[in-house]
């Protein structure tokens, strides 16, 4: 299942610090993105998300 980040991003990086792959960096515009060629569709960023902003893509 692959992931997008929303812009309910609040820019945290909790999302970051839990990818085991670091598919989770800062976008042009601040708010973290993941590079869905590096994800491997594990779903820690979508369960480490406080404020709910990982959605399936």
């Amino acid at each position: 299942m692959a992931y997008k980040i929303t812009e309910e991003c609040i820019g945290c990086g909790l999302c970051e610090s839990n990818c085991p792959v670091g598919a989770i960096a800062p976008g042009p515009t601040g708010l973290r993105a993941i590079d869905q060629e590096t994800c491997i569709q594990c779903g820690m960023c979508y369960e480490n998300c406080p404020v709910e902003a990982i959605e399936e893509a």
